[in-house]
């Protein structure tokens, strides 16, 4: 059984969950969704080796790992792919991938009976068709990886942002408010995305959608359009990457210490 938590929506037939979060370590905190659309599924950035077994066994509890007919990977980090030749290697599943990253991802080790299924998609994004549905895979690059992607599900109307929107150190699993949640994005935010320019551009595509969650891969989600829109305020004016850290850029003249 899902927590109640834990399902993001749910109309009987197309079902939107966050899988069980097994604990990170010494590893950043990742989530990994799940979209079902009459019992076809696809999972989100599915992580790495620790999680892995877990993972798949959740997936063949709630539609059989047969059922599974995509692996959506956003962009090319361990916290995401690093797992990708077991999934390929038990299930059917078709990997979705930024065309840029086709070729480095099979150095993850996949196995050469099964690298074809890893399929690149373009800068510009495509649809792709999951049960009765319909996903748009959006175009998000240099957020923070200069090929990323995101999916919108517009049954749910929740979008699945990837880094994008990714919060440190709380407690939640839910956004209680902007004002009380913002600070745990900053930091990242700031730092991992390259340019303000980039989040201006992004932000004025995002309108266009009707959206009212947004998940992202790491932290808590932002549910309800009120969340959303200062989410969106907040991305339109925010300094972050080279805007703030020109200064960084000198010579060393300081030893490391090991």
């Amino acid at each position: 059984m899902v927590p109640e938590d834990r399902k993001l929506f749910d109309n009987g037939s197309h079902q939107n969950i966050l899988l069980e979060d097994y604990g990170h370590g010494e590893m950043v905190q990742a989530n990994v969704h799940f979209i079902v659309d009459n019992n076809q599924g696809i999972i989100l950035d599915p992580g790495g080796h620790k999680v892995f077994k877990h993972l798949l066994s959740e997936v063949g509890g709630l539609i059989g790992v047969d059922n599974l007919k995509y692996i959506f990977l956003s962009h090319q980090d361990p916290d995401i792919v690093a797992a990708i030749n077991g999934w390929l290697m038990t299930t059917k599943a078709t990997a979705l991938c930024p065309n840029l990253w086709t070729r480095f991802i099979p150095h993850f080790g996949v196995d050469r009976l099964v690298v074809h299924r890893i399929k690149g998609i373009g800068d510009k994004g495509t649809i792709i068709r999951l049960g009765n549905s319909e996903l748009y895979i959006l175009p998000a690059h240099f957020m923070h990886a200069p090929g990323n992607l995101q999916i919108y599900d517009p049954v749910s109307k929740i979008l699945y942002s990837g880094d994008l929107g990714a919060s440190l150190g709380q407690d939640y699993i839910y956004a209680p408010s902007f004002e009380e949640h913002v600070k745990y994005m900053e930091g990242f935010h700031k730092r991992y995305i390259p340019t303000s320019k980039v989040l201006k551009t992004w932000v004025k595509m995002a309108r266009q959608l009707d959206i009212e969650m947004i998940a992202p891969q790491h932290g808590a989600i932002m549910k309800g359009k009120d969340i959303v829109n200062k989410f969106f305020d907040w991305l339109e004016n925010l300094e972050c990457g080279i805007d703030i850290m020109e200064d960084v850029y000198q010579i060393p003249q300081e030893h490391f210490e090991g």
